[in-house]
């Protein structure tokens, strides 16, 4: 707890750990089966930020059963299940309630030797910051609420948020790295707040080289972002250098509020090379370095273009 890792160990023997996380959300998008393929990424990528294997879930399900139809349920549950199954996880029952507003999600269990797991800490000064996938949907699913966003963001941004973190966790797994998490909620400087602070050193990002969906970016222009990401910026403030050129919208988009974001990982400089590797072999949506852990107050970010 004391470093907000993203999931929990539990030790069973010297040679096998547990690793149990959970998380549930509201729809992102209409369609009920895209909804349920959503979540079910979301909640199992925290199991996978650990560089685990995940091997089964329970359902979580809040549904308004008296004012949408019975149909809707399945078809978010059936998109679940083919989520799950994709990533090799066994749904092994779960829990619904009656809510007015929908909500699902799982909670998720895996396996790993304790010494092969990830954590958020350890980072050193000079690692490489890697990055495997766009920023974005956050933006982009609160501009299509509003009638604001295309279909063809709405397809990149489902992409995003259903293409699972196994091949980035295997990845980091295979070639050794210091420390790693997934970019979700608190967008990509809030998280990795949390891993400088964790590791107790700083960070140099260069925006320019951070992976975006190109649709956030006519968005982010007209200031349209979710009220988490305006909150996540405000966290920030104390901690968040920015430098010269970085705009406002700029900023909204490295703090945006990510659903089924990538991995950041800290890597050693000499094992850069390979784990960028290790990434494009397996297909990752982004392997991009987008910055690098320097010595400075623990948690401080500098953002330069």
């Amino acid at each position: 707890m004391e470093h907000a890792d993203d999931a929990a160990v539990y030790l069973v023997a010297p040679d096998l750990a547990v690793v149990q996380t959970v998380d549930y959300i509201t729809p992102v998008v209409d369609d009920p089966y895209t909804y349920g393929a959503v979540a079910a990424a979301n909640a199992i990528s925290d199991v996978y930020a650990m560089g685990v294997r995940p091997l089964f879930a329970l359902n979580l399900v809040n549904f308004p059963v008296d004012t949408l139809p019975l149909s809707v349920l399945g078809e978010i549950l059936r998109g679940g299940a083919d989520k799950a199954a994709e990533a090799g996880v066994v749904i092994a029952g779960g829990h619904s309630i009656e809510d007015p507003e929908p909500k699902y999600g799982m909670a998720v269990t895996g396996v790993a030797h304790p010494e092969a797991i990830v954590r958020n800490k350890g980072a050193r000064p000079g690692d490489a910051l890697v990055l495997t996938k766009p920023l974005g949907v956050g933006i982009i699913t609160t501009a299509l609420r509003a009638g604001k966003a295309s279909p063809e963001a709405q397809a990149a941004a489902i992409a995003v948020m259903t293409t699972l973190n196994r091949g980035a966790a295997e990845a980091m797994v295979e070639v050794g790295v210091h420390a790693g998490t997934d970019v979700t909620g608190f967008g990509l400087l809030g998280h990795l707040r949390e891993m400088l602070t964790a590791s107790g050193v700083g960070a140099r990002v260069h925006a320019k080289a951070v992976p975006t969906l190109e649709a956030v970016w006519p968005l982010a222009e007209e200031l349209i972002a979710p009220n988490g990401t305006l909150r996540n910026r405000e966290s920030l403030r104390e901690v968040v250098t920015w430098g010269e050129g970085v705009s406002l919208p700029t900023q909204l988009v490295l703090c945006d509020a990510q659903t089924s974001g990538g991995l950041l990982i800290a890597v050693a400089p000499e094992q850069r090379e390979a784990l960028l590797a290790a990434l494009r072999q397996r297909g990752t949506l982004a392997a991009a370095v987008i910055g690098e852990v320097v010595e400075a107050e623990a948690g401080h970010i500098f953002v330069e273009l």
